[in-house]
């Protein structure tokens, strides 16, 4: 007999819809602020400058609004929770699309493009309706998901490259900081490990004994945003242990093998 399947988390789509807009929003405000020299200068994403990555995040929602206007594939190709190892087998490859974005007009009239036309085109559209995406076929309501953390990760990216301190919705956080705690689950089955990232997420993972009852062995635990730096490569473990933003205790405890598990 086959091992059972993993439960799968289930996202609200009204919430992740409203997570969308409303990052979106805090992210649009922000940029607005930025000054000329700002958006030539450096982000810790390689050869992007800030611009790029504005232009980026405008391709990340506009892609909502282009798949939803292109015909509706036949059938379904990509869960959510294949999305992760996806993306990471592809992350090498050139971002073309923002590249391109970036040439086409102003910061602002690039964000006010996507922001303007996004809630329109939703209203239209049910959440199982199938949208083309990059990797493949997703529902609707399944790659709205992939956009909450693209644009929290961005943001946080963002910040890092100036001073606009873009804030977080808490939704947006919540969905992403879920997302990232469940690829990893996936990424790394089992029941060894406790991964706790308070207020929004606990998971199991790591091959090895399982726990079931009491204070678990191996405990992980950490913030939101410090877990989402981990899971999409933008810190590294040993750095973030000796900062003290992560708490670890057990043999198993040590995450740095399964990280990052989105790029």
């Amino acid at each position: 007999m086959p091992p059972a399947r993993k439960r799968v988390r289930t996202f609200d789509p009204a919430r992740t819809r409203a997570a969308v807009l409303a990052q979106y929003a805090l992210v649009r405000e922000g940029i607005a602020r930025l000054t000329p020299d700002q958006l030539q200068a450096p982000t810790r994403l390689g050869d992007w400058t800030v611009r790029e990555l504005t232009a980026h995040l405008s391709v990340a929602v506009g892609s909502v609004v282009r798949g939803l206007e292109l015909p509706e594939p036949a059938r379904r190709e990509l869960a959510l929770m294949d999305y992760p190892a996806m993306a990471s087998a592809r992350a090498v490859e050139p971002d073309e699309d923002a590249q391109a974005t970036a040439a086409e007009g102003t910061t602002d009239e690039l964000f006010a493009r996507a922001a303007d036309r996004l809630p329109e085109v939703l209203a239209t559209v049910t959440d199982e309706r199938l949208i083309p995406t990059r990797l493949g076929a997703m529902r609707l309501s399944d790659f709205l998901v992939t956009r909450v953390v693209e644009l929290v990760v961005r943001t946080d990216d963002l910040n890092d490259a100036t001073d606009l301190g873009v804030p977080f919705d808490r939704q947006a956080q919540a969905i992403t900081t879920r997302f990232l705690a469940d690829a990893l689950a996936v990424k790394a089955p089992g029941g060894a490990v406790e991964v706790r990232v308070p207020p929004f997420a606990v998971i199991q993972c790591g091959a090895g004994p399982r726990h079931t009852r009491g204070t678990p062995p191996n405990v992980v635990e950490t913030d939101p945003l410090t877990w989402t730096r981990l899971a999409t490569g933008r810190t590294d473990w040993a750095t973030e242990v000796a900062a003290g933003r992560i708490t670890a205790s057990g043999d198993r405890a040590n995450l740095t093998p399964t990280l990052p598990v989105l790029p």
